[in-house]
């Protein structure tokens, strides 16, 4: 290869400029940013011809380049989950329902009021247009949000244990993601771990003989990510509750994937709804705004108003806060839930879960069509997807996925990753797979576009 000669074929900066395919992406992008983008592209390209890795020069692919290197401008950018994990944590957890997104543009645009009484005319509560939002749903006195459940957990153990004893039991002593685990966040908010049981075996006695003069709280972590079969026992909410009273000591409950419907009409077991936990007795709940509710990342506190109301007064509080956008997004999202038939059909967690495999049957029939329509190989399978998130440990749910068979998945799952947008499927044995039940319909031709792309 004469590199010289390849090195003279490089385009200007200048010439690319001037080509009426870039002059087009000046109606998205600014002028600097388009040029900086040409920069960039000519200056790699430069170099691998330098490098002996690049030997013919073709323009249009090197438009394409700058319009994809473009795309590409943000780090945080759109994926299509094609692994059929709903709740998928590495993806971004829940997707907003459009009605959200639209409050979100909304208030992100303009001046709101956040922290002002409109009715009085002065300096409001932020956490008030949660509050009127939860107690439709939920029969609660009280509530407010924090960043995450996380942060829901330590500030309510911070607040109302702080240097005294919090009784739990060992088998709830769970993991809950990224190495963050429950004694572990006790520990940093001051609270004195005091366990009862065993792993597979909690009495209420247990929790009777551990109450003492330095007991300030009574904990249940709901296991929402795992689940203990066999030789077990464990003590309920309204049994713990009734403790609770009898012995004036607040009652605890970590949901951490909170739903506000009733799963168990639709075939999915042991995850309890936030209702359900109140209605039991429990003084305080904490659960996450992104998993099961389908939200935005948050936490959320609920229960007695004074016991929020010490809550709310805690410095940590100013901390560990939402903003305006997060509040906004689960205000839309929680007005949803009014009717649950409509939160079921426009939250797209709910949506994705309880969908009916022969709906998500049909979206795969419709990419394999498209697929083969463009010379694709592929088949359709009957498959099990998961909710995932940490929510619904053993509800694996019948679904529907299109595989196409390759001797390199992990190099075809590589480039997949590489396409704009990028594709994250799975694999199994041979084949990369993609699950109907996590793609949206708007992403089936980006989907085909991406495969396509990859078989050329």
């Amino acid at each position: 290869m004469d590199k010289a000669k390849v090195l003279r074929e490089i385009p200007s900066v200048d010439r690319i400029l001037k080509n009426e395919k870039i002059k087009a992406l000046l109606k998205d992008y600014s002028y600097s940013m388009v040029r900086e983008s040409v920069r960039n592209v000519i200056d790699s390209l430069r170099t691998k011809v330098l490098k002996g890795s690049f030997s013919e020069i073709n323009e249009e692919s090197l438009i394409e380049e700058i319009k994809n290197s473009l795309n590409k401008r943000y780090s945080l950018q759109p994926v299509i989950n094609a692994t059929g994990v709903v709740i998928h944590t590495n993806l971004g957890r829940a997707i907003l329902p459009q009605e959200a997104i639209k409050h979100v543009v909304e208030i992100a645009q303009s001046y709101s009021n956040l922290e002002y009484d409109l009715e009085m005319g002065k300096r409001g509560k932020r956490y008030a247009h949660i509050i009127d939002a939860v107690k439709k749903i939920v029969n609660v006195e009280a509530a407010v949000v924090v960043n995450n459940n996380a942060g829901a957990v330590f500030l309510s153990l911070n607040t109302l244990a702080h240097g005294k004893e919090v009784v739990v039991s060992r088998g709830e002593l769970v993991e809950i993601g990224g190495s963050f685990r429950i004694p572990d966040v006790m520990a940093q908010s001051g609270a004195i771990l005091r366990e009862v049981g065993t792993t597979n075996k909690t009495r209420l006695s247990d929790y009777e003989r551990a109450i003492n003069e330095n007991t300030a709280l009574l904990l249940k972590v709901h296991r929402s990510n795992f689940k203990i079969t066999g030789f077990t026992e464990e003590v309920s909410v309204k049994e713990l509750c009734e403790l609770g009273k009898q012995r004036g000591i607040p009652v605890m409950v970590d949901l951490g994937s909170g739903c506000f419907i009733d799963l168990k009409k639709y075939g999915f077991y042991g995850e309890p709804s936030v209702q359900e936990v109140v209605d039991e007795g429990a003084d305080i709940v904490t659960f996450s705004g992104d998993k099961l509710l389908g939200g935005a990342q948050a936490g959320f506190i609920i229960g007695r108003s004074a016991i929020i109301e010490r809550i709310s007064k805690n410095p940590l509080m100013r901390a560990l806060r939402v903003d305006k956008l997060t509040l906004s997004a689960l205000e839309a999202t929680l007005m949803l839930y009014l009717d649950e038939k409509e939160a079921i059909e426009k939250i797209p967690t709910l949506r994705m879960i309880l969908e009916p495999p022969e709906k998500i049957k049909k979206r795969a029939a419709k990419i394999l069509k498209m697929f083969k329509k463009h010379g694709i190989e592929a088949m359709l399978r009957e498959d099990v997807s998961m909710p995932g998130g940490g929510s619904l440990p053993e509800s694996g749910v019948r679904t529907y996925v299109v595989a196409i068979k390759t001797d390199k998945p992990d190099e075809f799952s590589e480039k997949l990753r590489q396409t704009q947008p990028p594709v994250i499927g799975r694999i199994k044995d041979d084949f990369v797979i993609f699950d109907a039940r996590t793609i949206q319909e708007r992403e089936i031709p980006l989907l085909v576009k991406a495969v396509k792309q990859i078989m050329e």
